[in-house]
């Protein structure tokens, strides 16, 4: 029989502060896989205005259909290729700052591994499947 307080080989205590770093482990798994998702929606779209200027350069018309909304309405070419040119920065800048924020939160993720490896050893799994 055990005494009590005494802890069997894969009983481990887990303290608040341990509980807290799991938590901020999971939520900070779930960000970057919501990052995920946002990176490669902005690389299609990036990719999509990449196409559709190539594709405006080959046109040879003076006014081209644009979408603005659910609506094409017909723009002049040159409006239509400044507007395309300042939505791809955009979105490469939007694109940058999520790879960015991604980075930042896989540094803390694997400074949190490590917390929490040296407790727990093999008695927590923190990767991924």
């Amino acid at each position: 029989m055990q005494q009590q307080g005494s802890k069997s080989g894969s009983e481990m205590e887990v303290t608040w502060e341990d509980q807290q770093n799991i938590n901020i482990f999971s939520r900070l798994n779930n960000r970057v896989h919501d990052l995920d998702d946002d990176i490669k929606s902005a690389k299609e779209k990036c990719e999509n205005l990449e196409d559709a200027g190539n594709e405006l350069i080959l046109a040879d018309e003076e006014m081209v259909r644009f979408q603005i909304g659910e609506v094409f309405a017909h723009v002049p070419r040159d409006d239509v290729e400044t507007k395309i040119e300042e939505m791809k920065e955009a979105t490469c800048k939007s694109l940058e700052k999520l790879e960015q924020e991604k980075e930042s939160i896989v540094t803390q993720m694997a400074a949190l591994k490590k917390v929490l490896y040296a407790k727990f050893k093999d008695s927590i799994n923190l990767e991924e499947d």
